[in-house]
């Protein structure tokens, strides 16, 4: 399961926890915009907006996980197991495979009422991207520096929803997602006041205690919550490392620590990655279960008018710094 959230000083910054038991080839791939995105039921575009994220590239084909184009407009796809369900072609729609979405948005579209438009005529196809690689479940958040939106596509086909936190996680669908917020309307990050009952003196005996009663366990509707709440009081200085620190920590907060998740013989879901961003400047800094140093790749060092994807290989093992 998966963590995506949105975060904005000076600059706006998009970025997600991958939790699962294991890795595909994960790779930073920054895909310029001369690269031909050849769509099952539409024309190849041959000529789009530069793109970076993290992606599993096969046949030179970048299956992106999330990614940022060069106008700054974010999107990411988490697992929606369950709910998530895909369609036959249909007369009068965009008819989009599952995994062409998010390059379909990210090539054409530069801010979120865009991207909207986009989606109002889409239908996603239910066709795989071989018979390897089966058609995943998933919801999708697509984020600009003002607003986002969550995008599902269910029973009754497209559903668009306004995402005025920035956050999105699993099940259940968006909409439930946002009214359990409505359990924690009492949680603050100041200091509590006592309304339990008239007469009856209480004190406060530590610090944080607004904030009692936010969820700490690990399923999607409390990761929701928790990091709505963090993401929404978070408190940083606009330079560029004290923006993507303050975003890492946000996301630090949905960690998925090996052996809490137990799936069964030997496995264990963990954050596998977890990335930030800079929508603005390009700059696409992450982190892994194994190595917790910010490494970064800067979409504007590449040639972003060439024909093929360029990927970079996650920098995996702890490295410690030795100080003396």
């Amino acid at each position: 399961m998966c963590t995506a959230a949105t975060y904005k000083t000076n600059d706006f910054y998009f970025g997600r926890t991958l939790d699962y038991e294991h890795s595909y080839v994960d790779e930073v791939t920054i895909t310029p915009r001369n690269y031909p995105f050849h769509f099952i039921k539409n024309e190849s575009v041959n000529s789009h907006y530069a793109m970076i994220g993290m992606a599993y590239v096969v046949q030179g084909y970048p299956l992106y996980y999330d990614a940022v184009n060069e106008k700054g407009l974010a999107m990411a796809g988490l697992n929606f197991p369950g709910n998530a369900v895909y369609h036959e072609s249909v007369s009068g729609k965009d008819n989009i495979a599952q995994f062409e979405f998010i390059p379909w948005i990210l090539a054409r579209c530069a801010t979120v009422g865009e991207a909207r438009r986009s989606v109002e005529r889409m239908n996603l196809l239910n066709t795989p991207f071989n018979e390897k690689l089966p058609v995943a479940q998933l919801h999708w958040i697509i984020s600009d520096k003002d607003e986002s939106i969550t995008v599902e596509s269910v029973e009754g086909g497209i559903k668009i929803y306004e995402n005025p936190v920035g956050i999105l996680t699993n099940n259940p669908p968006f909409d439930m997602q946002m009214t359990a917020l409505n359990d924690y309307m009492g949680l603050s990050a100041g200091e509590p006041r006592n309304t339990f009952a008239p007469g009856l003196e209480l004190k406060k005996y530590g610090r944080g205690m607004g904030a009692i009663g936010l969820p700490g366990d690990l399923s999607s509707k409390s990761r929701f919550v928790r990091a709505a709440f963090v993401k929404m009081n978070s408190v940083s200085g606009d330079s560029e490392q004290e923006s993507v620190s303050q975003f890492f920590h946000i996301l630090n907060s949905v960690d998925q620590q090996r052996g809490c998740c137990d799936l069964g013989g030997g496995r264990y879901e963990i954050t596998i990655y977890t990335s930030c961003c800079n929508a603005a400047r390009g700059l696409y800094y992450y982190t892994t279960y194994d190595n917790h140093q910010i490494t970064l790749v800067d979409m504007y060092r590449e040639n972003l008018d060439g024909n093929a994807v360029i990927h970079y290989p996650l920098a995996k093992g702890e490295r410690i710094l030795e100080q003396n």
